[in-house]
């Protein structure tokens, strides 16, 4: 049953209880009634619907910056188990929710959760913890922490293993599918062909207890794509970010028109400057790229990556050239959108807004005498989310610029030039 969250939809948050419940139970007063509707033979679902005593949920995933690194997803509530009549409480053996087959409570641990906003997921993961809280006042709440499948994979280690040269999304989908690992496969699983290759033998084989999560993340610096889990649970790696099809699925302004925003940040500084790089490889490939002007005007900035495990002077020079960033640009970084200001279609739009889609931010300012305006397009690097079912349902997301391409149109005297902006799609 959902819960409807003041002027922003309807909500289902639910766990996996590891066996059905609403089952019906022998010599039981309340679930051992005939006839009833409540309980019955086989449970009505294996999941438990806790949304009506949840409250302030948080999710987070993706990442801040570009420069940062993807980890877990997260989602973290808090259960109001004094509302609930103690069905949260793992001691309560006449719980819902426990399960008297195992004799254990079904709210446990590593459990399936989900969190739907209407027919859409928001964030599929575990949960990997519960810290009950005994109120004085008789107040007992418990908090929540899930974690999508990074988790899993942050605690999954590899044993020795001999590896050929192969692509970065070969290479992903190699490792996931070792006995190991044993990832899900199929619709679990969007993995790009990538554009870079990386080396095999020798050094480059897994050694024992090589942590999963961290040598994937290796293999994503090598490519400098992303790497996420999506908010349908889907592992999802993406070739090197580069040039991006104009196509933003919302359009956020601050004039009245479009999707309107509450706050938007823009940075300017100098630690988005890189104007000296250095990549070396696991054997001894190397490149180096700097921008001397940049040196002179914001002094030397630099980076250096070592123990990269691309195998080439060429793969590594590319790198460098691709990491150079010699002059500052100010730009939009963060979006935060109230869906009390949204209308239901726009709603149902950022809901379902993820890492990896584009998005354009437009900002009004004073500029002397007249009133202008900018507008950029971004790539969406991280997802947040707040939702309270009393104060409504608050998105935020964080972005990098990109550089924008346009569909070729024939006969267009702007789009109609086949050139580096303009592409065939």
């Amino acid at each position: 049953m959902s819960t409807a969250v003041v002027q922003s939809g309807d909500y289902t948050l639910e766990i996996d209880t590891g066996a059905p419940v609403r089952g019906f139970r022998l010599d039981d007063t309340v679930r051992g009634v005939l006839d009833g509707t409540t309980f019955v033979l086989d449970g009505l679902t294996d999941f438990a619907d806790v949304t009506d005593g949840a409250k302030g949920i948080r999710i987070k995933r993706g990442r801040r910056d570009i420069k940062d690194q993807f980890g877990a997803g997260t989602m973290t509530f808090l259960l109001d188990d004094t509302a609930a009549g103690g069905v949260f409480n793992p001691f309560a053996s006449d719980s819902p929710y426990y399960d008297p087959d195992n004799v254990k409570p079904g709210l446990a641990p590593m459990r399936l959760v989900r969190l739907y906003r209407e027919a859409e997921l928001l964030f599929v993961g575990r949960i990997i913890n519960y810290d009950y809280n005994f109120g004085l006042d008789g107040d007992d709440t418990v908090s929540v922490t899930c974690a999508d499948d990074f988790y899993l994979l942050a605690q999954t280690v590899t044993d020795t293993t001999s590896l050929s040269k192969e692509f970065s999304g070969a290479r992903i989908s190699a490792v996931l599918d070792l006995p190991e690992v044993n990832y899900p496969s199929g619709a679990a699983r969007s993995i790009a062909t990538g554009t870079v290759e990386i080396g095999g033998g020798g050094d480059y084989n897994l050694e024992l207890g090589q942590v999963v999560l961290d040598y994937l993340q290796l293999v994503n610096n090598a490519e400098q794509g992303r790497l996420f889990i999506d908010r349908e649970g889907v592992l999802v790696f993406e070739n090197r970010v580069g040039a991006t099809l104009s196509s933003p699925v919302a359009s956020f302004h601050d004039d009245g028109t479009n999707y309107p925003y509450r706050n938007v940040d823009i940075s300017f500084g100098a630690d988005k400057v890189v104007n000296l790089v250095y990549v070396s490889t696991l054997n001894n490939k190397s490149g180096t790229a700097q921008d001397t002007d940049s040196q002179s005007e914001y002094f030397i900035q630099s980076l250096a990556v070592t123990g990269s495990i691309l195998d080439t002077d060429t793969a590594a020079q590319d790198l460098a050239d691709y990491l150079l960033s010699p002059q500052p640009e100010a730009t939009f970084t963060a979006v935060e959108v109230a869906f009390a200001q949204l209308t239901d279609a726009q709603r149902d739009v950022v809901a379902t807004i993820d890492v990896g889609d584009t998005i354009s931010i437009q900002k009004q300012f004073i500029n002397g005498d007249t009133l202008s305006d900018i507008s950029q397009e971004l790539a969406v690097e991280g997802v947040e989310h707040y939702i309270d079912t009393a104060g409504g349902h608050v998105a935020r997301f964080y972005t990098s610029p990109t550089t924008i391409v346009y569909q070729l149109i024939l006969d267009d005297p702007v789009y109609g030039v086949l050139d580096a902006l303009n592409v065939l799609g």
